[in-house]
């Protein structure tokens, strides 16, 4: 009992920012000092002396009187990343695979056991590999009876800050197309409690999802605590200022102990790589007994009531688990039952009373108690800090190199899901297995939901996941780039043996409208010529390589329909089109200019030379091989541009202050400039020029530590080429870093934007971003995730930075806009050096931006098709060309073109894979009779020339609401919020009644899906995100799916409302 009492004591000394003792309880008595756990006259060291009958006397004395309860929904819950300091399988055999295997088991032994169950994967991992047939049964029986519940769904608990919107619609599909497949069930509530800072795009896609209220956490520290002061951490959250009320939904911030329950975890630490032989864990507490529990009676007590003045009504939701818990749910339970007897059967006096709860048990309570509740309708929650000198904001740019590679993976997948299925459609081909077929896009569809958890795509991770992300990614796309060769060797002639005279190239563009664009690769020969399937010479320009020597690269124009290929012969020939008098890929010229070295700005005397096209005339200054100025030729206007890289400085020593790591950005100075001497080429050709710019970091330096390379293209807007001319591509090299540098690169302008920036949210829509004034880390606290886009603005131009990855952005002085590209950081912090996470990253990097200048309205018209062109670029299929191997006029099978208005934008076309009814009825008969042991009735894929079931009901109502979800919109950003329409509208999935705050007075309404629903019956009018732009017509599992989205308005199309004569060569079913 002594060894005991120690431990105990010594657990809470060590507990982070505790205040044990300090202050009085209500039921304390008044002028008595409490002293804190371990101290002679604590009443922890009391109970390990007192008799049991002297205890229970102390509890009767300690009580106040009744009072009317506050009712505790005991939520347990395990926080399981995937990832992060440990790979999955590490946390699987370690720790997660126990947390179901241990909790059902424990849930299945009394029935007031309840538990929460978050991300899919690991869940998904124990179900198919590890659960017996028991266990199994015991799931099913345990959701059936509401005691287990799942929330979220989405395979994993998804970044909101840098992920796209595109790939976390695709992890919640993969998430919860496996819970209906498998239970027929959809989550109802989110549980995203650990994502660093809130974006709107997250309630708006919950909220669309037919989810009934949202749970966040991680907010700005000093918002939370007006927020607790205010009790206003429960709201209607209307994520979207276009859909307005059409999309709000009940959303609930966890208050300032987060997620975690201190001092109630008996499961002990986990153990890693493997569990204990003898699986005995150290616990973390001391375990209850007859002789302690008043300790822990008062513990809970106090936290209760502290927390219960922070909402409005008498329900408070107590998450009971942390990181990495319930390993061994049998300790919990078994500690925590007692402890919530003894409370419930002392309630009156303590005035609380406990119960074990699932989200539903707490909202459906919440929502019995008729409030009325404000709306938010401010946007996002970022940047997230949790202190003044703590701004979560440095992981915008952590580890860039993978935010590359998992954007560059979801355009793949994008791109092979289409292409698949409309090789399948009309009639699948002999050469080609779908079941193949299907595994290589479902592998990918795994690896691209993977990383968007909020510890992947952020950057945050250890080396080993980082590795093991990566992996994942390039395995899955290796797959899918084997589907799509397989496919288009499958529609062209035969490869011989005979020697290589060339490369032949597919080009396949899998947006649905025609693109006309220049696609690059690199060839080992300099005189080459380009010719299409028909056997027509093609436009294409040669140039020495910038990043291989030895090589070139071979730009080719192409223009190709929507969903199609372009077949390209690449020869090599004996002279260039000059030399020849062929069309030939022309050959670029090449001007050197010699390195400048950094001078002091000067305002006159500039020597300018000009580089052109249709759209834009780009001015670089001689004197310093810098860009000056742009002259845009639609508005007639001339603003004054210039770039350059730039390093912030961070501190290595805890001693000497707080410092930069994965996730926090904290500079010690203002930005500095890293090079001392600039290097300019300017390759000039027919089809484009190329700028490249070097920065060197000191003037006798061989090699560059920087680099910008600018394209123009040389094509007449006549030739439908306008988001071609009207864009400045520019691809940087940044890299390798020194140690402790975070790197941006500057763009000021003659733009007076007031340090007003618009940043997007997830790519879905703008926000607009005011500088604020902060005492301390004010350059930090100002940056902001951009995921795809951004701009800066004055009253006559705009000028817009599309991104192929997330990046950090900020407007920090007046016309300028900043861009973290890549960060190198390492500190002495002892948790930081133990797990790994210092992200001392030495790779170079090559982020993409596209900059587009103009007037408002021509920016506001083509920024949502260039952000499209530059995500969903054509993807080009190389192979070897030999002579027997040459394509010949009509020898490819070509499909019909998919050409849609400039206002329609194929958000999705896939074959999906599931494999369940669209009758929902029907889906849960299969269920039972394979539960039972009877072998159900297999869905069968009909032919896809033949009609299928009916859809899902009630699925056209929901179109109209999925349409700004499921597509980029192209409506301007409106600056000043809603319209008074909007404000004054009610109604939406997902909400409990609210109060507007702009209104005269509350409006209220009834919650349109009852969260007392049962989980095995969802309400059929809302359709789970399974649903959403992937599976909207039939679940079938080789037929495809489709969605249309009109850009601009609230209107869609799905497969069923469209026919072939509107839309010819998509694969509707009608």
């Amino acid at each position: 009992m002594q060894r005991r009492c120690q431990v105990h004591r010594d657990l809470w000394r060590e507990r982070e920012g505790s205040e044990i003792g300090q202050g009085t309880h209500p039921w304390w008595p008044a002028g008595t000092a409490r002293a804190a756990p371990g101290s002679p006259g604590s009443s922890m060291w009391s109970v390990c002396w007192l008799p049991v009958l002297t205890q229970l006397l102390l509890l009767r004395f300690l009580v106040a009187q009744p009072v009317s309860p506050i009712r505790v929904f005991v939520v347990p819950h395990s926080h399981m990343d995937v990832g992060w300091i440990y790979t999955v399988q590490e946390s699987l055999r370690a720790y997660a695979a126990n947390v179901y295997t241990t909790v059902v088991e424990q849930l299945m032994l009394q029935k007031q056991r309840r538990f929460i169950a978050v991300e899919q994967e690991y869940f998904r991992l124990w179900w198919d590999g590890i659960a017996s047939y028991r266990q199994k049964r015991q799931v099913r029986h345990l959701l059936a009876t509401r005691r287990l519940e799942f929330v979220i769904g989405g395979q994993v608990m998804h970044d909101e800050t840098v992920a796209h919107f595109d790939d976390q619609i695709l992890q919640l599909t993969e998430g919860h197309g496996f819970l209906y497949e498998t239970f027929g069930i959809r989550p109802r509530f989110s549980w995203q409690i650990d994502s660093f800072g809130a974006s709107a795009t997250t309630p708006t896609l919950f909220a669309l999802a037919g989810f009934h209220a949202h749970v966040i956490s991680r907010i700005d520290y000093a918002l939370k605590d007006t927020m607790q002061n205010s009790q206003g951490l429960q709201f209607v959250w209307r994520g979207s200022p276009t859909l307005s009320a059409q999309q709000e939904i009940f959303t609930h911030v966890l208050d300032q102990y987060n997620y975690c329950s201190e001092g109630f975890n008996w499961d002990g630490t986990a153990v890693f790589p493997n569990s204990p032989p003898d699986r005995v864990f150290h616990p973390k507490s001391v375990p209850i007994t007859w002789n302690n529990i008043n300790y822990y009676v008062s513990l809970l007590v106090d936290n209760v009531k502290e927390r219960a003045t922070w909402f409005r009504t008498p329900h408070l939701l107590w998450p009971w688990g942390c990181d990495k818990q319930f390993f061994n749910a049998s300790l919990q339970f078994s500690n925590m039952d007692p402890l919530l007897d003894f409370i419930n059967s002392n309630s009156s006096k303590l005035g609380i009373s406990v119960e074990y709860a699932t989200l539903a048990d707490y909202f459906e309570a919440v929502q019995a108690h008729n409030a009325s509740w404000r709306v938010h309708t401010h946007g996002d929650f970022l940047p997230y800090s949790s202190d003044p000198f703590q701004a979560w904001t440095g992981f915008y740019a952590s580890r860039s190199g993978l935010k590359a590679l998992a954007r560059r993976a979801s355009a793949l997948l994008y791109a092979g899901e289409s292409m698949f299925t409309r090789y399948m459609w009309p009639a699948p081909h002999q050469h080609l297995d779908p079941a193949w077929a299907l595994k290589q896009l479902q592998r990918l569809r795994w690896a691209v939901s993977e990383v968007q958890h909020h510890d992947a795509i952020t950057g945050t991770q250890s080396p080993k996941v980082r590795d093991m992300h990566e992996e994942n990614l390039s395995s899955g796309m290796q797959g899918v780039q084997e589907l799509m060769a397989s496919i288009v060797r499958d529609r062209t002639p035969a490869h011989s043996d005979q020697e290589p005279v060339g490369h032949s190239a597919v080009v396949y563009n899998p947006l649905a409208w025609t693109v006309t664009t220049i696609v690059t690769l690199t060839v080992g020969f300099s005189r080459v010529s380009v010719t299409d399937e028909s056997g027509q010479q093609v436009a294409a320009q040669i140039q020495e390589s910038k990043k291989t020597q030895s090589a070139y690269d071979l730009h080719v124009l192409t223009t190709i329909p929507g969903l199609s290929y372009r077949y390209y012969s690449i020869r090599s020939t004996e002279g260039t089109q000059e030399e020849t008098n062929q069309l030939g890929a022309s050959l670029a010229r090449t001007s050197n200019f010699g390195r400048k070295k950094k001078t002091p700005a000067r305002p006159r005397d500039r020597h300018l030379i000009h580089v052109e096209n249709d759209c834009y005339t780009v001015f670089l200054d001689r004197d310093t091989n810098l860009l000056h100025s742009i002259w845009e030729r639609g508005s007639n206007r001339t603003v004054q541009v210039t770039q350059e890289f730039m390093e912030y400085h961070a501190n290595a020593d805890l001693k000497y202050g707080f410092v930069s790591d994965n996730f926090v950005f904290m500079p010690i100075d203002s930005a500095k400039s890293p090079w001392n001497s600039v290097g300019m080429q300017i390759v000039a050709g027919k089809l484009m020029t190329e700028i490249r710019q070097y920065f060197y970091r000191k003037v006798g330096d061989r090699n560059h530590t920087y680099a910008i390379y600018s394209r123009l293209a040389h094509v007449p807007l006549a030739q439908g080429a306008e988001l071609l001319c009207r864009r400045i591509e520019q691809e940087y090299r940044v890299g390798p870093l020194e140690l402790n540098r975070e790197a941006i690169l500057r763009t000021s302008t003659s733009l007076h934007n007031k340090q007003v920036l618009h940043s997007d949210n997830n790519g879905y829509q703008m926000q607009r971003r005011v500088f604020q004034k902060y005492s301390s880390n004010g350059i930090a606290r100002n940056y902001y995730p951009m995921a795809q886009s951004a701009f800066i603005e004055d009253g006559r131009s705009r000028l817009v930075l599309l991104s192929k990855q997330a990046h950090g952005v900020s407007s920090q002085e007046n016309g300028q806009v900043e861009v973290m590209l890549h960060r190198r950081l390492w500190n002495n912090f002892d948790w930081a050096l133990d797990y790994d996470l210092t992200l001392n990253d030495t790779s170079t990097v090559y982020p993409v931006l596209w900059l587009l200048l103009g007037p408002q309205s021509l920016t506001t018209r083509l920024r949502q098709r260039c952000g499209l062109a530059l995500q969903r670029a054509p993807v080009v299929l190389l192979r070897e060309l030999n002579e027997s191997a040459q394509i010949f006029p009509g020898s490819q099978r070509q499909q019909e073109a998919v050409t849609l208005p400039p206002s329609l934008h194929l958000q999705i076309l896939s074959i999906p894979g599931w494999n369940y009814s669209s009758n929902h009825t029907e889906h849960l008969q299969d269920l039972q009779k394979r539960e039972s042991g009877v072998q159900g009735t297999r869905v069968t894929p009909p032919s896809p020339c033949q009609p299928g079931p009916t859809p899902i009901t009630g699925q056209s109502g929901l179109l109209s609401e999925l349409s700004w979800l499921c597509m980029v919109p192209c409506s301007p950003y409106l600056p000043n919020g809603e319209t008074q329409a909007h404000r004054e509208a009610v109604g939406g999935p997902g909400s409990l009644s609210r109060q507007d705050t702009q209104s005269a007075g509350p409006q209220r309404r009834t919650c349109p899906h009852p969260v007392s629903e049962d989980p095995f019956y969802p309400h059929h009018q809302t359709p789970t995100i399974v649903h959403l732009c992937r599976m909207l017509s039939l679940p079938w599992s080789l037929l495809p799916q489709g969605l249309l989205l009109e850009l601009g308005t609230t209107k869609s199309h799905s497969s069923s409302e469209l026919r072939k004569p509107d839309y010819p060569g998509l694969p509707f079913i009608h």
